[in-house]
């Protein structure tokens, strides 16, 4: 399949971090998600699982056998208004082999070499709760009705790490707008796939609540930063990093960036999310990042580039601020 809309957007694909780095499930990485099983069986979070964390990781080289081509290409215009990050894109090798994503595994290395095994062609969207009228819409029909575009994002995982991705997709408003939901819909409640024999990690990691889930305000959702992303480097999304359609707000921490969206739900009422309901304690449901408050167990005050290995600071917001810091007034 071979997509291209003129849009706007910046950087380079070869700028952006490589998508096996940035792939922690939400930003909540292998560590994050070994740390959590081990809480499944204890009940509670242990402080031994910070060793999980990258906090100390090397640079990754971009020397992973990943075929770019296999993916169909997917053109878009670059938005220069989301385009400076004063860092250089990370290397796609890297973005592509270093993920969270534990429907497959735990490990972020071994994630791209499992997540093959989902099927993301056909995919069907279900849209349903407060909206004018329920429906359901296959992922390339609905690509073909939105305006795509390329964005340059930084993406800041809860577990200090961080990568740069040009991104391909449409804002989630567009989305929302077509969707129709009532008045009284305040939140947007998104659901991942549920294939077990598809994806290992949800067929053995029974203690976790599958599927995926996640929620965003309805002025969240609606946010010019919020994006519906069905594509990266200049050709569709590879499966490891959320096929064939996923989320992303770069002004959170990743795990609120879900993954291979199945269902939108208008609600009116705030929805439960994942990490919320695994370890309450640990992870709330805006989840912004705040290098000034820390996780329970580590700083968020720093964070490891993947791509280099350097420590940097965290900017409050992700350095996103002038976009989103009115919504929390």
């Amino acid at each position: 399949m071979l997509i291209k809309i003129p849009k706007g957007w910046e950087t380079p694909e070869r700028e952006a971090t490589p998508e096996g780095v940035y792939r922690e499930p939400a930003c909540g990485g292998a560590g994050r998600r070994r740390f959590l099983k081990q809480v499944a069986t204890a009940s509670i979070v242990g402080a031994g699982a910070v060793a999980g964390l990258n906090l100390g990781m090397k640079a990754l080289a971009p020397d992973a056998p990943f075929d770019a081509k296999k993916y169909a290409a997917l053109k878009a215009a670059r938005n220069p208004k989301f385009a400076a990050v004063e860092r250089p894109v990370t290397a796609e090798a890297i973005v592509a082999r270093y993920n969270n994503f534990y429907e497959f595994t735990t490990d972020k290395e071994k994630v791209w070499t499992l997540a093959d095994r989902l099927t993301v062609r056909p995919w069907e969207i279900e849209i349903n709760g407060l909206v004018e009228k329920p429906s359901k819409i296959d992922v390339d029909a609905l690509i073909r009705q939105m305006p795509l575009e390329e964005r340059v994002y930084r993406l800041r995982c809860v577990e200090a790490w961080s990568v740069v991705v040009p991104w391909t997709g449409f804002p989630l408003a567009k989305f929302v707008a077509w969707a129709k939901p009532l008045a009284k819909a305040r939140f947007v409640r998104m659901v991942s796939f549920l294939r077990p024999e598809q994806a290992i990690g949800q067929a053995t990691q029974t203690w976790y609540p599958w599927p995926y889930f996640e929620g965003l305000t309805m002025e969240e959702a609606t946010n010019e930063l919020t994006l519906l992303v069905v594509g990266s480097y200049g050709h569709l999304l590879p499966t490891q990093n959320g096929a064939p359609i996923r989320l992303i707000t770069p002004w959170k921490y990743g795990f609120k960036s879900i993954k291979s969206i199945v269902r939108f739900e208008f609600l009116d009422k705030r929805p439960a999310n994942f990490w919320n309901v695994v370890a309450p304690a640990e992870y709330d449901f805006f989840a912004n990042v705040n290098p000034k408050v820390p996780h329970p167990r580590w700083s968020q005050a720093t964070e490891t580039d993947v791509a280099t290995g350097r420590r940097i600071p965290t900017q409050p917001f992700n350095g996103y601020a002038d976009f989103v810091a009115h919504l929390y007034k």
